[in-house]
């Protein structure tokens, strides 16, 4: 006769290998969960999945037209089009997964007041669609670089780090997020804006080299924009970050994760009674 877990909830910090087995033993729910976030996101939709290309398309476009057309921004010898284009590739990603995980609880008050699971998969379980998206963007990205002469190096094997990088920062702010989004709703506000802010003071428009020398430190120190100049780097073969600056983004996304769940894990068992 097997033998039937039993789950006390109470006061007392939760092991993380404790919390990675739990998250594990209820994979299959994370996979219905991931399969019924992309269903859900191209149900009822004329175009479907062209609208993963269309959308950083038509952004690239207006960059293209506003700072490199009318701004005349430098683009390190690349057509303008590419360049904004792998910046925003990994922007999207990066936005994607902050933006749903961020309102994964609020958005399925069932599941969290009626059965028990851990609550991190509902935000985790956003990554698997957001890279579904990002992989029909890089297809289109290489097939646009091809027609224009340009196909990927050897940097492009780099790109896996910088996609682990993004998904370490959006997570941990995301799993954030979700948690204060359940006792202050002015979170599902406010983070729309800071995320159009960090748009414009990372470097998907311009690139490092566009920033006056005295404003370099306050500009890397946002840790998006080394990760996103790997990416162009990766794409492109655009001067890559520093070790210092890559170093300091590695730290940061660690942080922002480890820091994430334990503000999740704080609020956690007040989820309930709440949402």
């Amino acid at each position: 006769m097997s033998t039937v877990p039993v789950v006390r909830i109470g006061e007392g910090a939760t092991s993380p290998f404790r919390t990675l087995r739990e998250i594990w033993n209820y994979r299959d729910l994370f996979s219905a969960l991931g399969v019924r976030d992309l269903r859900l996101r191209y149900r009822q939709t004329f175009l479907g999945i062209a609208w993963v290309v269309l959308q950083p398309l038509a952004a690239a476009g207006i960059f293209a037209f506003v700072f490199g057309t009318i701004a005349k921004v430098p683009t390190d010898g690349q057509p303008y089009l590419l360049f904004s284009l792998a910046a925003l590739t990994g922007w999207n990603f990066f936005s994607s997964v902050l933006t749903r995980a961020s309102a994964s609880l609020i958005q399925n008050p069932q599941l969290v007041t009626r059965v028990y699971f851990p609550r991190l998969i509902l935000p985790i379980a956003v990554v698997p669609a957001a890279l579904v998206d990002l992989g029909v963007t890089l297809v289109a990205f290489l097939g646009i670089a091809a027609m224009q002469g340009r196909t990927p190096a050897l940097a492009f094997l780099a790109l896996p780090l910088v996609i682990l990088l993004l998904g370490l920062l959006a997570l941990g702010t995301g799993f954030a997020a979700a948690a204060l989004a359940v006792r202050y709703r002015d979170v599902q506000y406010l983070l729309p804006v800071a995320i159009q802010l960090a748009l414009y003071a990372s470097p998907i428009g311009y690139s490092s080299s566009a920033v006056p020398l005295r404003w370099q430190v306050l500009y890397h120190a946002n840790p998006l924009a080394a990760p996103l100049e790997l990416m162009r780097w990766s794409l492109l073969g655009t001067p890559a970050p520093t070790v210092p600056q890559l170093t300091y983004s590695i730290s940061a996304a660690c942080i922002s994760f480890l820091a994430g769940v334990w503000v999740f894990r704080r609020i956690e068992r007040a989820f309930a009674d709440e949402i």
